[in-house]
């Protein structure tokens, strides 16, 4: 089954909804990085949808933020109860972030988290459900992760945290879903030359034209914005125009562009007029849309480059783009199943020895303290 979504957030949402996460999940968005979100707070004693689950299985990470009170709520609990289950079957990456918790409580599950057990056994019926509650916070806490403690605002933990998930979506673009784009590296490096990141003069706009199925172009110009979206100040990745587009007014085009691309990022960091920005569009398919666009790219500043792909040659040809990059046959091709299963195998060894590891220092630090010199140890192993 083809992931839905890149991103599933699990979070406490009276602890992080408001400030935290809400920044998470618009930079998430702002980088083209489908993520979902839910909005709703369920009460405890309220099941997980069968839609909630399904979005878990229909990931391809689930970043969980471990606040103050997420091991409070029974509903948080059991959510990670199934995100750890997708984890043990290979199916979805986890990556933890402890916010303004210490991952050792966390782990030995003492301090508030010992509290929040205790209301949970005193309650609940079922004590195999709180121990499975229990076990599932015990793995995901023996998963190396990012911890709020060593970033000195939100702002750089999500940057932290958006990049290496960009950064992992790159190599799921080459090796995930059973297939990669041949020659992938053959058409980045005429990308390259073409693209020119040194040009300062004002802004751009690049075509990619290829024909055949969508998946393949989409893949290549999720690649391209993954690769270059580093060096440009600002940038934004629009998929699948055509999908936005459908079904209503250009100006709901312009108003997706804004809303990803605006905002508190925009805010601190000045105008458009002044920024260099890398926007990525997607499958265009009418010339409308170009000038659609257009009413905000006119504005980039020096050195912005607008990328458009189609499978429309005509369309660029038609609106003046004289930087094209052709690509006569985009395909994919599948990987060898066993080397699939090999990549799945070295992840379930390290995960294996990863735990092991946490276990060794935490009981070093119950008995002796933290030596000077092993933490430093430890954090080199774990990388």
């Amino acid at each position: 089954m083809s992931p839905k979504y890149d991103v599933f957030l699990s979070f406490r949402g009276i602890d992080t909804r408001a400030n935290f996460v809400s920044f998470l999940y618009k930079e998430l968005e702002r980088r083209g990085i489908q993520t979902f979100k839910d909005d709703k707070e369920l009460q405890d004693g309220q099941r997980i949808s069968p839609e909630l689950q399904r979005a878990i299985e229909e990931s391809r990470f689930a970043v969980v933020v471990v606040s103050v009170h997420y091991a409070a709520s029974s509903w948080c609990l059991d959510e990670l109860v199934k995100i750890m289950d997708f984890v043990k079957n290979g199916s979805i990456t986890v990556m933890p972030i402890f916010y303004g918790v210490d991952p050792f409580h966390v782990r030995r599950q003492i301090g508030d988290v010992a509290e929040q057990f205790k209301k949970h056994e005193a309650r609940e019926k079922d004590p195999e459900k709180v121990l499975s509650w229990r076990q599932a916070l015990k793995d995901l806490a023996n998963i190396s992760g990012q911890c709020s403690s060593k970033w000195s605002n939100d702002s750089k933990l999500v940057d932290a945290t958006v990049d290496t998930i960009s950064e992992k979506l790159m190599i799921f673009t080459r090796l995930s879903n059973g297939g990669k784009i041949v020659g992938i590296e053959r058409h980045m490096k005429k990308l390259n030359r073409l693209m020119d990141l040194n040009f300062k003069k004002p802004v751009r706009v690049i075509g990619i034209w290829a024909s055949g199925g969508r998946n393949g172009r989409s893949t290549l110009a999720k690649h391209v914005y993954q690769t270059w979206c580093k060096d440009f100040e600002t940038h934004c990745y629009l998929g699948n125009v055509k999908r936005i587009f459908k079904g209503r007014h250009l100006a709901h085009l312009h108003d997706e562009f804004l809303e990803k691309i605006e905002g508190a990022y925009l805010t601190s960091r000045g105008s458009l007029k002044r920024q260099k920005v890398l926007l990525v569009a997607d499958d265009v398919y009418k010339v409308e849309q170009l000038d659609a666009l257009a009413e905000d790219f006119t504005d980039f500043g020096p050195g912005s480059v607008v990328v458009i792909t189609t499978q429309d040659k005509q369309l660029l040809i038609s609106y003046g783009i004289k930087d094209v990059y052709e690509v006569e046959d985009l395909r994919c091709e599948k990987l060898c199943d066993l080397r699939t299963f090999a990549f799945k195998k070295r992840r379930d060894i390290f995960a294996a020895f990863e735990s092991a590891l946490y276990e060794a220092k935490d009981f070093v630090t119950e008995c002796f303290g933290c030596p000077s010199g092993t933490s430093g140890v430890y954090e080199k192993l774990l990388k």
